[in-house]
């Protein structure tokens, strides 16, 4: 059996008790050194609350059917501000805030994420050319041209 495919079933069987449809798993990873790491969100974020919840139910199972044969260590959380966004539902609970997006093409745009589709992502850009007043202009990007985006934090 995969291990990881058994843990994401678990993890979706506990979401659905816990009567939350806004919940979502975003990863369910096992690392070679042991650490089963899992990523949950909510479209409202999720609480300290849900993740014991899940983590207890997850370990619970796991041990009862004996699934992983080696000691490891379970870990559940919402995956931190730090880490990219990798699905539609982390978009579009960020909409209004300011993203850093890395391109295919090695290039680099920042914008306030205004809307997100299955295969673009819309942003307000700020563009300023020298000896000119910057002006914000709204970009569609599509989604396979992007490598990798973060939200950036504003402590404003």
């Amino acid at each position: 059996m995969n291990i990881e495919k058994r843990v994401v079933e678990l993890v979706e069987e506990k979401i659905a008790e816990i009567a939350r449809p806004d919940l979502f798993l975003v990863s369910a990873k096992l690392h070679p050194n042991g650490k089963l790491i899992i990523l949950v969100d909510g479209d409202k974020g999720i609480g300290i609350a849900e993740c014991v919840q899940i983590s207890r139910y997850v370990g619970f199972k796991l041990e009862e059917e004996d699934v992983i044969k080696t000691p490891y260590n379970l870990e559940v959380s919402s995956p931190g501000i730090d880490l990219p966004l990798t699905m539609v539902r982390q978009y579009t609970k960020n909409i209004g805030r300011d993203l850093a997006i890395k391109m295919a093409d090695g290039s680099k745009r920042e914008g306030k994420l205004t809307a997100i589709t299955e295969d673009a992502v819309l942003i307000e850009e700020k563009i300023k050319e020298k000896g000119k007043k910057a002006e914000i202009i709204e970009s569609v990007i599509p989604v396979e041209q992007i490598i990798e985006t973060k939200v950036l934090i504003s402590f404003k």
